[in-house]
């Protein structure tokens, strides 16, 4: 009796056990198999998608990343439920001051190509400033309202620059109304005697008189040749100094000019800023102020330093010009009018004077080509 309840107990625990069995592979394919599209999506009351899941395993996955990969370089793009694979790691890594990403799209390079009409936009913003500053100075110095800077000594020897300068030119303009009267003259005196030249061939009665006026008169041309190669020697010295050696140094002095008023420009400015109230918002505008003030400052000593130094080579070399030249010009009028032609002569040999040669015309323009 015992055996058969044995045998009977034994064949009801064996259909169990193995049903107790299949449960639990089935539960193993489950955990192997991927997700079941129906099992994993939770659903919430109002029947939208629970997305705590997915966020769960997102931060898990982050923090499952090496340490050399900054959480800021890393995004972790979610695909459809129904694709083979659950998320794609997407990763930038930063090398050299450039940041890449491994799916194709745009680079972007933290050095950025400078544009060049953003350059000249800048450059035309700080000449139309650096305009405006100058011409509130020019005209509050006019008005009587702005102060200047004023180096005496020096605008002193500018004026008196500036008016030698109209003298000279006065002086320039007379002794090149001279040499064209002087020419006049001579070609005059040549072509009177030739007359008498050829009136002495034809008159028989009076061929000694025409003949002593004809020697005169080519006397009087070549010595007036003479004067006149002096005198345009004297012009040229005297035009160079005028119209180059002077004008170098007034063009100096008027960058100087221009320095200064740029100078007082930015010193009013910074005058301006030092008077009124100092926070956060002045402060800067104060520094650049001071920088750029400093700047002007610094050409501004250089430009009357330049000034200074050209006058006084200018004034040296004006007294040793106007010396040779005045000198010239008085030994060759004096022997012109005293009739002395060898004093005349030795006076253009004296200064390195050449003359025209007597009887040779200018070359024409074939002979020039």
């Amino acid at each position: 009796m015992s055996d058969c309840s044995d045998a009977t107990a034994l064949g009801t625990a064996q259909p169990a056990t193995e049903e107790v069995k299949s449960k639990v592979e089935e539960s193993a394919m489950a955990q192997e198999s991927p997700k079941n599209s129906a099992a994993e999506i939770p659903v919430t009351s109002n029947g939208e998608v629970d997305d705590s899941h997915e966020h769960g395993y997102t931060r898990d996955l982050k923090l499952s990343l090496p340490s050399g990969l900054g959480l800021s370089e890393t995004q972790i793009t979610s695909h459809g439920f129904d694709s083979t694979k659950e998320g794609v790691l997407e990763a930038g890594a930063s090398q050299g001051g450039q940041r890449t990403r491994t799916k194709s799209g745009p680079v972007i390079l933290a050095d950025e190509i400078k544009n060049p009409a953003m350059e000249k936009l800048e450059l035309v913003r700080k000449w139309s400033l650096n305009t405006y500053k100058c011409t509130r100075q020019i005209i509050s110095e006019k008005l009587g309202r702005g102060s200047r800077t004023v180096d005496l000594e020096l605008e002193a020897q500018i004026d008196i620059l500036r008016d030698n300068k109209k003298k000279y030119e006065n002086i320039l303009k007379l002794a090149q109304t001279l040499s064209t009267q002087l020419f006049q003259m001579v070609h005059t005196q040549k072509q009177l005697g030739d007359a008498f030249a050829d009136l002495s061939l034809k008159s028989l009665e009076l061929h000694e008189e025409f003949g002593y006026n004809a020697d005169t008169q080519k006397l009087l041309a070549k010595n007036g040749e003479t004067l006149l190669g002096a005198i345009n020697f004297f012009i040229a010295s005297v035009n160079t100094l005028v119209n180059k050696t002077i004008e170098d140094t007034l063009m100096t002095v008027k960058q100087y000019e221009n320095a200064r008023i740029e100078y007082d420009a930015y010193r009013t400015d910074l005058e301006e800023l030092n008077l009124g109230p100092r926070d956060a918002n002045t402060l800067p505008k104060i520094e650049q102020s001071q920088h750029l003030f400093q700047i002007h400052k610094e050409k501004y000593d250089k430009m009357r330093s330049d000034v200074s130094v050209k006058l006084k080579f200018l004034e040296e070399n004006k007294v040793k010009v106007l010396r040779n030249q005045l000198v010239l010009f008085h030994s060759a009028v004096a022997a012109y009018f005293a009739g002395n032609q060898k004093q005349l002569e030795l006076t253009l040999k004296q200064f390195h004077v050449k003359l025209k040669t007597p009887g040779v015309d200018a070359p024409s323009w074939l002979e020039e080509q």
